[in-house]
C-alpha cells in the first residue's frame, strides 16, 4: 500500500510497478459490494474514494490489520536519497509527525494534535508562522519545537553535499528558521515567494537524529530512532520480513482503533494469494486476473477512489546511446503507448487512455494534452531519426549497428513485479525491436531495484510508478538539474536550463492558474527531451475485508490510522 506524503519528490514516492509515484480511474463507492463499476469513459471525480467510511463509535476497540508492503526497508529516512520508497514513506507518516493532512479533494488541512496554527503572517518576505500544539512530544520525550524545523531546513537545503538528499525543492528557498514567542512557535522566511509551503516539513523530523550528516545518512538504517505520532514501531522482523506498528502509550490525542498493524513484505506477484489465504488483508485487484478470483472470495469488498497515480518509463541520458536525444526521441516515437494501455487494460471496468502531462492528471485543473507528436507512434520517423544518428540499419530483426556497436538498451524489472510488469517489458522489447532497438530484460531482486539500480542509473529504461503529487512541486526533482553526486529525484539525468527555469518560476508563482501555464510550459519540453514516456493514470481498486472501515481506496485523502478498524 504505497501512498506519497509530501516529502522528497519523485512525485514522490515510488511504488514498486504492479504494472510497470494526482488520482485514480474511477469513481468509487462507500459500501461493501463486490462487483467494480461498469465500463466508462467518464473521467474520474475528484473526490471519490471507497473506504467504508464510518463514524468512531461504530469501529470495535482492538483487532489487527495485517498488510503487504513490496519490499523489506533498509533505509527509514523520509527525505534520504535511498529513503525515496514508498512503503517506507507510508510507515514513517504513520509513526511521525504529518502537520497537514490531504482531505478528498487533495487539500491540505491543518492536522490539530500537531498544530494550533500556520499561517502567512508577511507576504513581503513570505514569513510562515506555526505554532505548535504544547502537547506534542517525541517519543523521547522532548516537545516538538523550533529547533526541529531549523535541524530539518539545514539538513535539506542544499547548501551541505554531505546530506544526501532526495529533493531540496522549498528549504532551499527558505532564508531563516527562527524561535517565535517561545520554543512552540517557529518564523520560516522565504528568501523568495513559495506557493506550495504547506508541503514541507511534512512529516516533521527529530532534530538529535538528523543533526550531523552521518545521522542523516546512517542513523536510519533498519530503524526509525525516534517518533512522534499516534503510533510507534514495535518490532522488525527480518527473520519474518515484518514491521509491526502499535498505538504509542504516551499520544496526546484519541486513541487509535486497532491494537496492531503489521506490514510483511512480499512481492507482489503473492498479494492475491496471501490475500486469498488470510495473510493479509487488503490486495490490490487492478489486474484482470487478480480482480476475478478476489471478486468471488467471501467477506471481500471491492472498492475504488480516485488517486493521482502514474505509470511511466524512465530514460537514462546519462550513458550510452541514450546521451544522444535523437535515440531517445526515436524511442519514444518506437512505443507505441495506446497498445501498451490497451493490453494493460482490456478486461478491466474502467477506460483507460494514454497520459499526456507529467504534472496534471486528466481529472485535475490544469491538465491538458503537452505530448504532441512526442506522444504518437511513429515507427517510420523513429527509423528515421536513428539513421540521421548514424545507426546502421541491418534489416528486419538484427539490432542497429554504429562503430561496430549494436544499439542495445538495458531495461530493468523487478522480480516482485505483476505479470503486467513483465508483459509491459515485452512489449516494449517488440516495439523497439521493429525500429532496430535490441532491449536486453534484466529481472533483479526486488530489495535491489530501486537502490542498486534506479537509484544509481544502472539502467537504460525501467518503469515504476510516481503517486500522491498533488504539490506540484513535489515533483521538482524529478526534473532537476543534478548537482556532483546529488541527482536528486532525477534518475535518467534529463533536464535543461530552460526546464529548470520553468518549474522554478512555477514554484514561486503564487497564483494558481499562472502557476499551472508555467507547468504546462515546462511538461511540452519535458516531452521533447523525452526525460520519460508517460504511459497512463493507473486505476485504483483494492480488495479489502468486509467489515474493514475506513480504509481501501482513499483516492486524494491520506490514511486516518486512528480510525481505521473492524466493525465486525
Amino acid at each position: 500500500m504505497p501512498r506519497m506524503f509530501g516529502g522528497p519528490a519523485t512525485a514522490v514516492a515510488m511504488a514498486l510497478s504492479t504494472a510497470v509515484l494526482v488520482a485514480g480511474c474511477s469513481g468509487g463507492s462507500d459500501d461493501d459490494g463486490k462487483a467494480a463499476p461498469k465500463k466508462s469513459a467518464a473521467a474520474p471525480v475528484v473526490g471519490t474514494s471507497g473506504i467504508n467510511a464510518q463514524p468512531a463509535s461504530r469501529v470495535k476497540q482492538g483487532g489487527t490489520l495485517k498488510l503487504s508492503i513490496q519490499q523489506w526497508i533498509s533505509q527509514w529516512n523520509f527525505y534520504q536519497v535511498d529513503g525515496t520508497q514508498g512503503d517506507a514513506q507510508s510507515i514513517d507518516v504513520q509513526v511521525l509527525p504529518s502537520l497537514f493532512r490531504y482531505d478528498a479533494k487533495g487539500v491540505s488541512q491543518l492536522d490539530k494534535d500537531f498544530l494550533v496554527s500556520a499561517t502567512v503572517t508577511s507576504t513581503t518576505p513570505q514569513v510562515v508562522t506555526y505554532t505548535l500544539n504544547p502537547k506534542a512530544r517525541w517519543s523521547d520525550g522532548k516537545q516538538l519545537s523550533w529547533q526541529d524545523f531549523a535541524t530539518q531546513w539545514k539538513a535539506l537545503n542544499g547548501k551541505d553535499d554531505r546530506y544526501l538528499v532526495a529533493d531540496t525543492s522549498g528549504y532551499d528557498q527558505i532564508s531563516a528558521v527562527t524561535r517565535g514567542v517561545d520554543d512552540q512557535q517557529v518564523k520560516v522566511t522565504f528568501g523568495k515567494p513559495y506557493a506550495d509551503w504547506q508541503r514541507l516539513f511534512r512529516p516533521l523530523l527529530p532534530a538529535p537524529s538528523i543533526a550531523t550528516p552521518e545521522l542523516f545518512n546512517k542513523g536510519w538504517l533498519g530503524k526509525v530512532p525516534i517518533t512522534g505520532n499516534s503510533w510507534r514501531i514495535s518490532g522488525y522482523d527480518t527473520t519474518a520480513q515484518t514491521v509491526t506498528t502499535v498505538p504509542d502509550p504516551h499520544w496526546w490525542g484519541a486513541k487509535p482503533k486497532l491494537d496492531a498493524i503489521i506490514y510483511r513484505a512480499l512481492d507482489t506477484s503473492a498479494d492475491t494469494d496471501a490475500y486469498l489465504n488470510k495473510e493479509i488483508d487488503e490486495t490490490p485487484a487492478f489486474q484482470p486476473e487478480d480482480y476475478k478470483r478476489l471478486a468471488k472470495s467471501p467477506d471481500t469488498a471491492i472498492r475504488t477512489g480516485s488517486r493521482w497515480d502514474e505509470v511511466h518509463i524512465t530514460l537514462n541520458g546519462a550513458r550510452g546511446p541514450l546521451q544522444d536525444l535523437a535515440v531517445r526521441q526515436a524511442v519514444d516515437l518506437a512505443i507505441d503507448r495506446q497498445g501498451i494501455v490497451a493490453a494493460f487494460s482490456k478486461d478491466l471496468p474502467f477506460t483507460v487512455k494514454p497520459l499526456d502531462n507529467h504534472f496534471f492528471m486528466p481529472n485535475q485543473q490544469g491538465y491538458q494534452d503537452n505530448a504532441g507528436k512526442w506522444g504518437d507512434y511513429d515507427l517510420a520517423g523513429a527509423r528515421k531519426l536513428l539513421g540521421q544518428a548514424g545507426w546502421q540499419d541491418n534489416g528486419p530483426g538484427k539490432p542497429r549497428t554504429k562503430g561496430g556497436k549494436q544499439l542495445t538498451l538495458q531495461y530493468v524489472i523487478s522480480a516482485g513485479s505483476s505479470s503486467s510488469a513483465t508483459d509491459q517489458a515485452q512489449l516494449v522489447q517488440a516495439q523497439l525491436g521493429q525500429a532496430g532497438i535490441a532491449v536486453k530484460i534484466q529481472t533483479v531482486p526486488s530489495n535491489d531495484f530501486f537502490e542498486k539500480y534506479v537509484n544509481t542509473g544502472a539502467f537504460d529504461l525501467v518503469s515504476f510508478r510516481n503517486v500522491d503529487a498533488l504539490f506540484h512541486t513535489l515533483l521538482y526533482s524529478t526534473f532537476q538539474a543534478p548537482t556532483g553526486s546529488q541527482v536528486y529525484g532525477n534518475y535518467g539525468r534529463i533536464t535543461t536550463p530552460q526546464i529548470q527555469q520553468l518549474i522554478t518560476q512555477a514554484a514561486q508563482t503564487t497564483d494558481r492558474t499562472a502557476a499551472d501555464a508555467l507547468y504546462n510550459q515546462a511538461d511540452a519540453k519535458i516531452w521533447e527531451q523525452v526525460h520519460s514516456i508517460e504511459l497512463y493514470q493507473r486505476p485504483q481498486i483494492v480488495a479489502v475485508r468486509k467489515g474493514l472501515a475506513n480504509f481501501g481506496a482513499s483516492g486524494l485523502a491520506d490514511w486516518d490510522y486512528d480510525r481505521m478498524g473492524w466493525t465486525s
